[in-house]
């Protein structure tokens, strides 16, 4: 980057950032639209909601069996071609389920396996695209940068199903066509991006370069902090599992209110996120965070005990506007904590954090629900996210009181 885009405040003059916004917003609607259309492909060779299960276990397992590895490689190798590797396997699988379902040679297991694929070369691409933002914008910038490329993934998570399902009407290989194109466009922007990486010393895959990520961050108090907060309050606040529930025997609606519902959270973020994408976070970035996982918890309880839809969408839109607060602090304060050398492995053990707590979030939301019914289910886990803000905030003084989110210079 040149030095008059390095001191520009604005996000549209560092044309790396740019590129990069480009090309995750690309991949993202490709891959939300390839998850609905993949869905409906299934299901309607199959009939059976069983194999439905199966394409969510052939991306669990390599998400979090190869994410150690992936982060080691993030911190050995040049991140931008890892993530251009990465892409370019997942384009040209996604070309082959357009090809084989064109000509009619497509069948589950074929589906299935390439599904696979995709979700291992975006298991090992992972770390090192989370790891390249901090380099393409000043620090000063980090926090709206990242909101920025939260905006383009809640756009895409409201867009893309809706868009992959229209596409399905053209049939499922005009759908995947057009996902190798918005794959292709990614490639392209990641191939043209400016991205420095200092050399890095190359060292052998261990035990102990695996799991470096893991001392580091019971090292860092903030870091540990931030990532631990994270992973109780999604644990914990997991009330959007129960959305059906609350739709059919609470607040009385059909398919077209828990679409609302469902949308709620995304509108939320997309908002919020849009809004820290043109504001700096110069002070109190601690308490912020802490009260906006506060946030999150009292619109948790609002939703808990509403029994009109208005009301219930509201406290979802809250419950994204506040998810949407601390997630981009959350994942600025660590990059900004970690040093470039660490910080593939380091955001490795945070996505493992992140997958876990978003499925046993779900686990443990069904179970209370089938044990003590769906308000109280929804009621304990505001509660429970509250608590733990007021424990973290007791443990963590330092992070409490943190001013901003560039707060000490690093050393590797």
């Amino acid at each position: 980057m040149s030095a008059s885009s390095v001191n520009s405040d604005s996000l549209l003059q560092h044309r790396s950032f740019v590129a990069f916004w480009i090309a995750r917003a690309a991949s993202s609607f490709g891959f939300q639209m390839l998850s609905i259309v993949v869905s409906w492909q299934i299901y309607s060779i199959t009939g059976r909601a069983f194999d439905l299960g199966l394409i969510g276990l052939v991306q669990f397992l390599p998400s979090v069996a190869l994410a150690l590895v992936a982060g080691h490689v993030a911190d050995q190798f040049d991140r931008r071609r890892v993530v251009l590797l990465g892409q370019i396997a997942e384009w040209v699988a996604i070309g082959a389920l357009a090809y084989l379902t064109l000509t009619h040679h497509v069948n589950e297991v074929i589906v299935l396996s390439l599904i696979f694929v995709i979700s291992t070369a975006k298991a090992m691409e992972a770390p090192s695209l989370q790891s390249m933002l901090p380099a393409l914008v000043p620090p000063n910038l980090l926090a709206r940068a990242m909101a920025a490329t939260s905006v383009s993934g809640q756009a895409a998570s409201m867009v893309g199903p809706a868009l992959g399902g229209f596409l399905y009407v053209a049939g499922a290989g005009v759908a995947y066509s057009v996902c190798a194109c918005l794959y292709l466009l990614s490639i392209m922007m990641v191939s043209r991006l400016r991205y420095e990486q200092a050399p890095p010393r190359r060292v052998p895959a261990t035990f102990k370069t695996l799991f470096a990520g893991i001392g580091f961050i019971r090292a860092r108090p903030d870091v540990l902090g931030v990532i631990s907060l994270d992973l109780f309050a999604v644990l914990l606040g997991g009330a959007t599992a129960l959305l059906p529930i609350f739709a059919h025997d609470i607040l009385h609606t059909g398919p077209w209110g828990l679409g609302l519902l469902r949308g709620a959270p995304a509108v939320g973020g997309l908002i919020v996120g849009f809004w820290l994408s043109h504001r700096a976070l110069n002070r109190n970035v601690g308490k912020i965070m802490f009260a906006a996982v506060a946030g999150f918890g009292a619109a948790t309880l609002v939703f808990a005990f509403s029994t009109s839809l208005w009301l219930s969408m509201l406290a979802l839109f809250a419950l994204g506007g506040f998810d949407m607060i601390s997630m981009v602090i959350r994942g600025a304060l660590v990059q900004l904590d970690t040093p470039d050398d660490m910080r593939g492995r380091v955001s490795a053990v945070n996505s493992i954090f992140i997958n876990t707590s978003n499925q046993l979030g779900e686990f443990e939301s069904g179970l209370l629900a089938a044990w003590a019914g769906a308000v109280p289910a929804a009621a304990i886990g505001g509660i429970g996210t509250l608590i733990v803000v007021g424990l973290w905030m007791t443990w963590f003084p330092g992070l409490r009181q943190r001013q901003k989110l560039e707060n000490e210079v690093l050393t590797p």
